[in-house]
């Protein structure tokens, strides 16, 4: 089986909402829309999804395009942030480089690295535990989730040098069964086979 990690597109920023109910722009769905016209998601059983407004608004246009059925799982959320809040570009920046660096620190009271990636890889071996639809499995969530479910599968220690480039809606790929893997993080609209 292989695993797809999708993170959501572009969201509309709103520093009065809190950052897990924000929802995608304009952009982000139409690079969504995008996505799921693509042949990597013809193999796709089955689709789950962080429970954060932008992930789940992002899983449902790519399970409509395919006629599917969308799951939520608890766990593949963001990193709690909620400490500081929407912090301004250049400060969420340096914030996130330290998170990176110093990922068993709680930095600025953020959720610590090392404790997103157990609980992400949690929610990972709950939803494969689950009898769900035959294909490949597609997660929906965030950018620091996702890179450090990908440290973990593929064995590399956390660093940021694993992120996603900025602008989110970009997809990994591993083969859950020869756990290797298949492609670092590339636009989501790139239509490959991979």
């Amino acid at each position: 089986m292989i695993l797809h990690y999708v993170t959501h597109p572009q969201v509309a920023i709103d520093p009065t909402v809190p950052v897990p109910r924000w929802g995608l722009s304009e952009r982000g769905r139409e690079r969504a829309r995008a996505a799921a016209r693509c042949r990597w998601m013809d193999e796709v059983g089955r689709i789950v999804s962080s429970d954060e407004t932008k992930a789940i608004e992002t899983a449902e246009i790519l399970v409509e395009a395919r006629g599917m059925a969308l799951a939520v799982r608890p766990g593949l959320h963001e990193n709690d942030r909620s400490a500081t809040g929407f912090l301004p570009p250049p400060e969420f920046e340096a914030t996130a480089d330290r998170f990176f660096a110093e990922p068993e620190t709680s930095v600025r009271g953020w959720e610590r690295a090392v404790d997103v990636a157990d609980r992400v890889e949690r929610a990972l071996a709950a939803t494969l535990a689950e009898a769900g639809g035959a294909g490949d499995l597609l997660l929906v969530g965030h950018g620091a989730a996702g890179t450090l479910l990908w440290c973990r599968l593929v064995g590399l220690p956390i660093d940021r040098a694993q992120d996603q480039p900025a602008g989110g809606g970009h997809r990994w790929t591993f083969d859950l069964a020869q756990r290797r893997a298949v492609a670092a993080w590339r636009p989501f609209e790139i239509d490959d086979a991979a």
